[in-house]
């Protein structure tokens, strides 16, 4: 039981720590936005600097398209649109269940506004059982928990790009309606990086096939990160205060362990300095994510921007294709600043996606229940869950 006598003492001293930590994050930012007006001055040079000296860098920098004091106001959201969004959730395999098999439960949302027209919420759910399914990422090290997390991935997108696609696919009445496909997190997948080949090509492929559906019936693409603890666009700051003639970080610091020169306002993150600079409805300036990653993508390298949807400022991430059409982009982004809107502080129709897709303690029990029933029907015996198992569910209080 929690001593509440014991930790009220700990109080005052957690209390005087954070007021110093508020009063250094201050300094921080103030000196981040001295920096970043140095930084604009020359930015071109340091972009080409950036690229020159990119495999000689120890840490990714993204790029920005556009001028670093860019702030632009998004419009409101046209009256009539549809947002589409998925999210997933799965029940993980155990030896101690009466089968070896995980499943994925991928939620769909579809939201019309304007157009007195049904909503769709559902999931669809799919089980995984085959020897193919269970063991085939164990030639690549990869445990079978782990690879399910991925099939997830390719699941999410793909069904997006099928619930999209059937809806505004000409000469379907909704071809020319404003509309937005979501999805809750990065579209850059870092566990992508130091995946076996073979492996990658099970995942990357289907995913960006599923993107160039949606580029195909002009729907744009996005990702919704809240609470972004990236520091992609302030790296790009420290090729301004690094000290040396050129960003050789191979050369120049590889001997040091603790802070870098060019680390002035570390630990500071994107979002919280953006804050201090965004009004609410505003986006900053566009960046080209670097990480090595996407090289991978083709033609779907991701670019991203911040924007201030009023309750904080989220990281939006967007494929190429996106960023390049600036009217698909502004749309995109005024669509899900009214999701926010609508959601009180969080896009409604990646709420209700992820409402759709968990799986509760329930469900998992019954789930379980109807594959017994169907394996006992089957003339399957010794049909049953293992003795530590079985003991969980029960207790002698």
């Amino acid at each position: 039981m929690l001593d509440l006598t014991k930790l009220a003492g700990q109080i005052p001293g957690i209390s005087q720590h954070l007021k110093v930590e508020a009063a250094v994050s201050r300094q921080r930012l103030e000196l981040g936005q001295k920096l970043l007006l140095q930084t604009l001055a020359q930015q071109d040079e340091l972009v080409k600097r950036q690229q020159q000296w990119r495999d000689r860098m120890t840490f990714t920098a993204a790029t920005p398209v556009e001028p670093l004091d860019t702030r632009i106001d998004l419009n409101s959201a046209p009256e009539s649109h549809t947002v589409f969004a998925t999210d997933g959730s799965q029940i993980a395999p155990s030896h101690h269940e009466i089968a070896y098999c995980y499943l994925i439960n991928v939620g769909r949302v579809m939201l019309h506004y304007g157009q007195s027209l049904y909503p769709l919420l559902d999931s669809l759910p799919e089980v995984f059982y085959r020897p193919e399914d269970l063991y085939v990422s164990r030639q690549w090290g990869i445990r079978t928990e782990e690879w399910m997390g991925h099939r997830r991935t390719v699941s999410e997108a793909t069904m997006l790009a099928e619930m999209a696609c059937r809806w505004v696919n000409p000469p379907g009445p909704h071809f020319d309606i404003p509309n937005l496909a979501m999805v809750d997190g990065s579209l850059i997948y870092w566990f992508l990086e130091g995946m076996p080949g073979d492996a990658r090509d099970r995942i990357l492929p289907p995913i960006l096939d599923a993107w160039n559906q949606l580029r195909s019936v002009n729907v744009p693409l996005l990702g919704y990160l809240s609470a972004s603890r990236s520091l992609e666009a302030l790296n790009f700051l420290r090729l301004q205060a690094c000290p040396h003639p050129a960003p050789d970080c191979i050369t120049h610091c590889a001997s040091i362990i603790d802070k870098l020169p060019c680390q002035i306002v570390d630990p500071l993150r994107d979002a919280a300095f953006w804050a201090t600079l965004l009004n609410p409805g505003q986006r900053s300036p566009l960046f080209r994510s670097s990480a090595r990653i996407l090289d991978l993508y083709g033609d779907h390298r991701i670019y991203f921007c911040y924007v201030h949807v009023g309750t904080e400022v989220a990281r939006i991430e967007v494929p190429q294709w996106v960023a390049e059409n600036s009217a698909l982009l502004h749309q995109a982004l005024s669509l899900t600043l009214a999701q926010v809107n609508k959601g009180f502080g969080y896009p409604v129709a990646l709420a209700e996606a992820h409402n759709q897709a968990v799986v509760r303690g329930g469900d998992r029990a019954r789930f379980f229940a109807l594959l017994e029933q169907q394996m006992i029907r089957a003339g399957l015996r010794n049909v049953g869950t293992s003795y530590k198992e079985a003991r969980k569910r029960g207790s002698i209080s």
